[in-house]
This record gives structure tokens, sequence and C-alpha cells, in this order.
């Protein structure tokens, strides 16, 4: 068994208590290779902002548990030759099953989701509680999850959300014991995060999404005070990146995200966590789709992926500063 503290990783305790009371979210930035760890840390290290490198159970087989979990250590050392030592954890996302969550705990991740949204609230209850009593024991954060997020990412796939119902959430954190909550109010996976119908049309042609439902978030909060809630599907789907991939030979109709100024209004609130993926995604492939088209000559991996994750480093620079507000909380 590897232990996260054998990393140089720290789980989400502090990190959350911090974030609560100083108003700011941390970070979760979805990682998958070499490009996107490289460009997280060092925007996180340059904004002097925590971070949690999350990993999908996708993530895990696209690039192989045992990478991954180096990869965590080598974030660690990597902060620390950039000149700054800033908290990280390394955090399962959508953790479906409890042999999955004993894996991740067992190979050095400091946090795991164990995401029974799609079961019944008891079973739910029970799955999340099971997966509690295990990681609690290695000192390893638990987040859980009560509704559920329309869209699809990775793995995580619903055509339907269905808000959290603040009446069960106290009950639902007396009963598992869990660290940290999700909950809907209206985020999504992906990128095309609602349907045109659910929009409205600005006067330039943008879709305009639906706002957060803050009234479900408030009675939340008045329930559960002071206990950390997360954001899942937070990706505001930026239309310049969007513009870029369909100029230089991408088709994305009805790419819609979730409004920057929602979530930092999100952000000055209980919700210490949000996750974003797809962003960074657009972000990535809007740049290698210039650099192919502009460079067609171009076929040294090293001429895309750096400006790739030179825009990444860039998008969560301004994630951290403007939305967030993680910048200087290290």
């Amino acid at each position: 068994m590897t232990n996260y503290k054998d990393l140089g990783l720290v789980n989400t305790r502090e990190m959350f208590a911090k974030a609560i009371k100083g108003g700011f979210a941390v970070p979760a930035y979805n990682f998958n290779n070499m490009e996107q760890m490289q460009a997280i840390i060092q925007a996180c290290v340059e904004t002097k902002s925590p971070v949690i490198l999350q990993v999908s159970s996708g993530a895990r087989k696209y690039a192989n548990s045992n990478l991954l979990r180096n990869m965590a250590r080598g974030a660690v050392e990597y902060a620390h030759e950039l000149g700054y030592d800033i908290p990280i954890t390394l955090h399962l996302d959508h953790g479906d099953t409890f042999e999955l969550c004993v894996d991740c705990i067992e190979n050095g991740f400091s946090s795991v989701m164990i995401d029974g949204s799609h079961h019944s609230y008891e079973d739910n209850v029970a799955l999340t509680k099971k997966v509690c009593d295990y990681a609690h024991k290695y000192d390893v954060t638990v987040e859980g999850e009560l509704g559920v997020l329309a869209g699809v990412e990775d793995d995580v796939s619903a055509e339907v959300s269905h808000y959290t119902q603040p009446g069960e959430v106290e009950d639902f954190v007396k009963k598992t014991g869990v660290d940290s909550l999700a909950i809907s109010i209206g985020t999504s996976h992906g990128r095309t995060k609602f349907t045109p119908a659910q929009c409205t049309l600005s006067p330039d042609g943008i879709l305009i999404p639906p706002p957060l439902r803050f009234d479900i978030l408030e009675e939340i909060e008045k329930r559960i005070p002071g206990f950390p809630i997360v954001l899942h599907g937070s990706s505001s789907v930026p239309i310049q990146y969007v513009k870029e991939i369909e100029q230089y030979g991408g088709h994305l109709p009805n790419s819609v995200g979730i409004p920057e100024e929602q979530l930092r209004k999100a952000a000055k609130s209980a919700v210490c966590k949000i996750n974003i993926d797809s962003d960074g995604r657009l972000a990535m492939t809007a740049a290698i789709r210039k650099v192919f088209a502009v460079h067609p000559e171009e076929f040294d991996p090293r001429k895309y992926l750096g400006p790739a994750r030179d825009e990444l480093k860039k998008l969560y620079m301004h994630k951290n500063i403007e939305v967030l507000g993680s910048a200087g909380q290290a």
C-alpha cells in the first residue's frame, strides 16, 4: 500500500476549512497526461493557489494508475522546484464502486469521491458510509453526492438533472460521515450543458444559460452550516476557444457553460471546491488545431503540445485569480 503522505500530498480537510473561512474555492482540475499536469502546477505555483489534481476512472484507464500516482508525486516535487510548496491533493473524481475507491486509497490518493447518486437514497447512504469507514482509517477524505447532474463527461452520463433536495442533506451527512458534499444546483457535465431551448439568445447570438439555483444552495447552507460543498460540471465553455476550434476545422454546435460571475458568487459561499475539466479540453484543442492549421508541416508533438500546455496554464491562472479566488491562498 502507498500512503499519500509518503508522496507529499495532503487531504482536503484543512484546505476546505480555509476556503470556507476565506470565501474562495479550491480548483479541482482534471488531468490525463504530463502537459496537463505541468500546466496545472505552473499556474497554481505562480498564483500561489492550493490545488486538487483530479483523476476520473476514465483517466486511470487511459494513463495507468501507477503512472498517475507517480505523476502526482512528481507534481509535488515540481512545485518545490518551481519555488513554492503549494498544498496538492490527488482526488478520485466520480468513483462509482467501493472497490475502485479502495484501490485508489491503497495507491496514494489523498481524497476520493464516491458517487452513489444513481442509486436510491438508502443505497447511496450505505455505499457512501462504507467508503468513509474505510477511507478514514487512512485519513483520506471522502466526497459524496446528492442530486444528479445532466450531461456526459468521461464515464459519467445522465440525460436529465435532479436538483439536490435540501431536506436530505443533514441526514445524509450525519449517517455517512462524509467530508464534503457535491450538490446539483444547475451545473452540468460536458461542453453542451444546456439545450438551446433552455437558454436565451443574446443580441450577438450567444446562448445564455439559465441561472444557478442559489436558493437551493442557501437552504443547504442553513441546514449544514460551515460544511464543505462541491460543484461539479462548472466549466464556463469560453466562447473564444469554441470559435477558434471552429475557425480551424472543428465543429462544436450549441456549446454553452456556466457564467464565470455565477461561479465567483458560489465560491464566496460554502462552495469550497469547483471542478473544471471541459474548459481545459477546449483550451488545449484550440491551441493544437491552430498549430496544425498554421503549420501543416509540423509533426513534432512538442511543437503542438507545448503551445497547448501554455494556453492551459493561462486559462488556469485566470480561473484561480478571477473566478475561484484561490490565488494567494496556498
